[in-house]
């Protein structure tokens, strides 16, 4: 019944996040642009993709916890130190970690326009590699 998912990021540059995906993350895209303009209204291609529902409140290890109802996307590496270097070496600002978040090593990266990304190396079990 659902083939893909299609995840949204609202930003107040939009062209700036869009350059910053194409050109510092990478991603492949699309434009429904029939010229593909580079710099239009670009969707970008992901890879494999999960999603994962969180209780708004419970306990783990002993804490308890909390959170706002909200969604999420974050982006998942084989290798988060080396991601790093790559994305320093475009420019990119690492804003926090390397650290260990419990469910994988994590880095949060600036991004111009909107919310920082957390990019992560899951040690949690994950779908593509099911």
């Amino acid at each position: 019944m659902i083939t893909a998912v299609h995840a949204l990021i609202y930003s107040d540059d939009a062209p700036a996040t869009r350059a910053f995906f194409r050109d510092v993350l990478e991603l492949p895209f699309v434009s429904d642009d029939e010229s593909q303009d580079t710099d239009g209204w670009l969707i970008f291609a992901t890879g494999p993709s999960e999603v994962g529902v969180h209780p708004t409140a419970g306990e783990h290890g002993g804490e308890t916890f909390t959170a706002p109802k909200h969604h999420q996307v974050s982006f998942m590496v084989e290798d988060v130190e080396a991601a790093a270097s790559r994305l320093r070496a475009k420019g990119a600002t690492i804003t926090t970690g390397p650290a260990d978040l419990g469910f994988g090593i994590g880095i949060e990266v600036a991004v111009p326009g909107t919310d920082a990304l957390l990019i992560y190396q899951p040690k949690h079990a994950t779908t593509h590699h099911a």
